[in-house]
Parts: C-alpha cells; structure tokens; sequence
C-alpha cells in the first residue's frame, strides 16, 4: 500500500494595508525558533511563557517577515528574511522552517526580483538579510539586481568586521556580494530615500537597528518595527530581549517610540511575530496594548 502524500502547504497569501498613497503587504521568508530566555531578556518566565509558549527545548517560533510597500513605480522590499544557503547544522539549530521564500511570497504579490526598486535594510544582523542574495552556479548574486540596497552604515561596517561579542550576529557574505555588484548604500540618522519612506536610526539592540516609517509621520503612517519591537508581546518598553547590545538605550528608544506610534495612531509592522503582520499599538492606563488592524 503507498503512504498517503503529506499535504502541500497552503498558497502563500499576503495580509495587505492601504497607508495614503502606500498599498503595504507582508511577504515571508519562512520561521525559525530561538531560545525564549533570551527573547524575553529580564522578563519573568511565567509571564513570557504564556504569551509565546516553549517547546520543550525552551525555543520558541518566530516569523521571518519582510514586507513589500508599493507607490506607482516604487517597489520597496523593507527586510530579507535568512534565505536557503544554510548547512544543515545551522538549519536544525536555528528549525529554519522555509516554508515561503522571499522570492515565492513576493511572486504571490505579482512581482519577480528584478521588478523591485529599492531594498530597505534596518540593520545587518543574519536574520534579516540573509535572501539578499542567492547562489548562481556556485556564485554569490544579488537578488535583486535593479534594485537599490539601502543599510545603515555602522551596520555595514559590524558586518564587515565584527568585534568578538558582536561575531555571532552577522554574516558578511550576504553584503559583499550585494556590495560589489555596486547596489549598497550606507544611510546614518535620519534619512529619506523616498518621499513619505523614512529611516530612523535608534541603537539599541544593534549599534545601527532603525525603524522605518512609511507614510505621512504627522497622519497617515506605519512604522516597520524590526527588532525594536520584534513581536506584538513586547509592547511595554521594558520588555527587552537579552539579544541587545545597549539595553539602556533600548529602554531609551522603544520608551520613546512606542509611545509615539500610539499618540499618533500608526499601524506597525512587525517582523518577528508568528502570527501577526499588522497591529496599532494603544494606551491602556500606564501600559500599552494591539488594537488589530483591518486589511
């Protein structure tokens, strides 16, 4: 008798949001799982336990979420994922899930790689850079080859060089080679790319992790969270992974923007969230709260 085939997985479909003139979509680049110690830093285990269950292992899973924001001409990817070139020790360390890959999940929204124009990065760490580029008959190439790579520039320069406590976060490999192709550039601060498409750098968990909002700051606006604020579980500005470098100064910023994001409204984007693309953070009294978001 033959086995039954497993099922396929379910189509890849994005969760989408209108931002005035910006049409914002998820895309994927599967899941991966990390020790939830170190995701919930200081916070209590019988209170981050409830809110993102362990495995056995202690791991818990985690989306790798970029997302795909559009106006006219302007095909803008925000993040990219780990990719595929992973050996088969780190894949089962990390349970790298690739169940979408950046390329299908963007093919689901219509496009294919050469038709993105920018390429927006938050910082430089592995986890959100790895699908920029892919294996070619055995060479490193962009994926996105018309496109416009955009990084902070102390992030560039960890990747490239490490110190000793920063090595584990960054695999140059995935830069050089976006690099040499003469499609990166270094941003620092605040910088504008596009009309209403904005990079902030903040410190923190990295030496250059920004967030980047889209939209009109003082109305219509989303704010891409990256690892700031990598799920909607970390919402009290306290709530810091022991992943951070400076976690002074990561109390300074997410205190500060997190506050901002819900006194004007914005709907935030997060990318480490298993289950949630999209959500406005809100005042509770002296904490805060996810206020879901019709797409």
């Amino acid at each position: 008798m033959e086995t039954p085939a497993a099922n396929p997985p379910a189509p890849f479909v994005p969760r989408a949001v209108q931002v005035g003139e910006w049409r914002i979509r998820e895309l994927s680049d599967g899941f991966f799982r990390l020790d939830g110690g170190a995701m919930w830093g200081v916070v209590p285990a019988n209170l981050w336990r409830k809110l993102t269950p362990p495995a056995e292992d202690n791991t818990i899973r985690m989306a790798l979420r970029p997302f795909l924001a559009e106006r006219g001409e302007h095909k803008v990817v925000i993040e990219a994922g780990v990719g595929q070139r992973w050996e088969r020790k780190w894949r089962e360390i990390y349970a790298l899930e690739p169940s979408t890959t950046l390329e299908q999940s963007l093919a689901s929204c219509g496009l294919a790689p050469e038709q993105v124009t920018h390429v927006v990065l938050s910082h430089c760490h592995w986890d959100h850079i790895g699908a920029l580029v892919a294996d070619r008959g055995g060479r490193l190439a962009a994926l996105f080859p018309r496109a416009r790579h955009f990084a902070p520039r102390i992030e560039i320069a960890m990747a490239k060089k490490p110190g000793h406590a920063r090595a584990g976060s960054y695999r140059a490999e995935d830069l050089l080679a976006v690099e040499q192709a003469g499609l990166l550039e270094a941003y620092d601060g605040r910088f504008e790319i596009l009309q209403g498409l904005v990079w902030h750098t903040l410190g923190g968990h990295s030496d250059g992790v920004s967030v980047i909002t889209v939209g009109d700051e003082a109305g219509e606006c989303a704010i891409f969270w990256s690892d700031v604020v990598p799920t909607t579980h970390h919402l009290q500005p306290a709530y810091i992974m022991a992943y951070d470098l400076d976690v002074a100064r990561s109390f300074e910023v997410r205190s500060e923007w997190i506050g901002r994001a819900a006194e004007r409204g914005w709907i935030g984007m997060f990318y480490h969230d298993e289950t949630q693309a999209f959500g406005r953070i809100v005042r509770e009294g002296k904490r805060f709260a996810l206020r879901a978001v019709e797409g």
